[in-house]
């Protein structure tokens, strides 16, 4: 019964404390659709993991970083804005991912418990995979905090400033895209963007500083992580989206004490 528990409440709250830092410059940079596009991509990992027979938070991570660089090399060919880009990548990712599901007669798969998440069938080998990736995420963050902050505030600045731009661009797209492939039993392929977002968000009216908001972010996310585990056990409703509602709960009371202070 204490495992039942315990291990559901650690992965989710490894993962709200890595999504929080870096959920500040999803907000920051405007990049929720560039999430919601990688988030989709996970899906096309799992039925790819099932294929070929490979572990499925490997197979999504790769098809996350995949996808991302895919991007980054569409972008830089100028043949359409980026929105068109990231519309086109998401859907035909998830479709891809549901079409090849659903062509592998020989394997049985819940879709349900990856579009929404089943938190509380993690075991102890999701934790390593969290922590493992969690850790070399917030490692990253550290060590490239200054620049990725150099670039969020003023691109051309920090080019002039001696940042490599485009190279701090693709380390940020690499890292949502592996938190994104270690969220996915969290919450799901369809609500792994909001364990970036609305913590960072929520953050956002309180803080005063870049790292206030980054350390509130992760609070908040681990506040909504323990809220959506305790209203799922006591109202067994969906593990995943119950973490959602709670963040988003705590969103609307935070907007509502905060007023129009920023």
């Amino acid at each position: 019964m204490i495992d039942f528990i315990l291990y559901p409440l650690l992965a989710g709250l490894g993962v709200a404390f890595v999504a929080g830092p870096l959920g500040t410059f999803v907000v920051w940079r405007r990049m929720a659709y560039f999430g919601e596009t990688l988030s989709h991509s996970a899906l096309l990992g799992v039925a790819l993991g099932f294929l070929f027979d490979i572990n499925l938070n490997l197979a999504v991570a790769i098809c996350s970083i995949m996808l991302a660089l895919i991007l980054v090399w569409l972008q830089q060919k100028h043949l359409m804005a980026t929105d068109t880009l990231l519309g086109i990548l998401a859907h035909s990712a998830l479709s891809i991912g549901l079409v090849t599901v659903s062509l592998m007669d020989s394997v049985r798969i819940d879709l349900m418990s990856y579009l929404f998440g089943d938190l509380l069938a993690v075991d102890v080998s999701d934790l390593f995979w969290i922590y493992g990736g969690g850790a070399v995420v917030l490692g990253l963050l550290w060590k490239f905090w200054s620049p990725l902050l150099s670039m969020t505030v003023h691109e051309e600045l920090a080019q002039v400033e001696g940042v490599p731009v485009r190279g701090t661009r693709l380390l940020l797209m690499l890292l949502i895209a592996l938190v994104i492939a270690v969220s996915m039993k969290i919450v799901g392929v369809l609500l792994i963007t909001s364990l970036l977002i609305i913590p960072a968000a929520t953050a956002q009216r309180l803080a005063k500083t870049p790292e206030q908001m980054a350390g509130g972010a992760s609070i908040c996310g681990m506040l909504a992580v323990g809220g959506g585990i305790a209203l799922s056990w006591i109202y067994d409703t969906p593990t995943g989206p119950s973490v959602v509602v709670c963040s988003a709960f705590l969103f609307l009371l935070v907007l509502l004490i905060s007023g129009n202070r920023r």
